[in-house]
């Protein structure tokens, strides 16, 4: 996508100064404390991030029952795993997950703003918010994906999930081929969060 994802490390640098500009207007005017940052950041490095979707995705490749419990019953599978993440919440209730197979593809987006399931994908990314990303998701999502590097076959379906305040989706990847040997804590680290969005695949490991 030429200009919305291009240059991401520069967007992100960008971002991330005007993010500790702000916090620093912000504590300098006594809107809020350095403690009160400190907690935030603390919940999303321990409680609410990434690494949660990571071990659902993982227990759900070695376990397929468990996997179909997940696809009819996000919540409630959630809660069976021993997991630091609260589901109350308006980022955290009402998640519910897709499954990436042979036949089908699946694209995670908000047309209207950015909900996004925080507990298990961490904070969303720059461009997810943008409405350009928003508005070609719907109308184009192959080539979306292709702009992300995600080839779809023609004969695999791709379907579209908006996320809402109602519903927040997210994707459980493909499990790559050769991991049979992994245990469950290694297929976590390979999953990553723009796998869980569905814009991206779960790469193999390294050799």
């Amino acid at each position: 996508m030429s200009n919305l994802f291009e240059y991401p490390e520069a967007r992100e640098a960008s971002s991330a100064a005007k993010v500790r500009a702000l916090e620093a207007l912000l504590i300098e005017k006594g809107v809020i404390g350095s403690d009160s940052v400190d907690t935030v950041l603390e919940h999303f490095e321990t409680m609410a991030g990434p690494f949660n979707g990571a071990k659902i995705v993982a227990h759900a490749w070695v376990d397929p029952e468990y996997k179909q419990r997940l696809v009819e019953d996000t919540p409630k599978a959630i809660a069976e795993l021993s997991l630091p993440l609260g589901m109350a919440g308006a980022e955290g209730e009402h998640m519910a997950a897709v499954a990436n197979d042979a036949d089908v593809h699946n694209l995670i987006i908000c047309t209207l703003c950015s909900c996004y399931p925080w507990p298990v994908l961490g904070l969303p990314p720059y461009w997810y918010k943008d409405p350009v990303f928003r508005a070609r998701g719907v109308r184009e999502p192959r080539a979306v994906l292709q702009e992300f590097g995600v080839t779809v076959p023609a004969s695999k379906q791709v379907k579209v999930w908006d996320s809402s305040a109602q519903i927040r989706w997210f994707v459980i990847p493909e499990r790559p081929a050769n991991t049979e040997h992994l245990s469950e804590d290694e297929l976590a680290a390979l999953v990553t969060p723009e796998s869980m969005m569905g814009v991206a695949l779960v790469a193999p490991p390294a050799a």
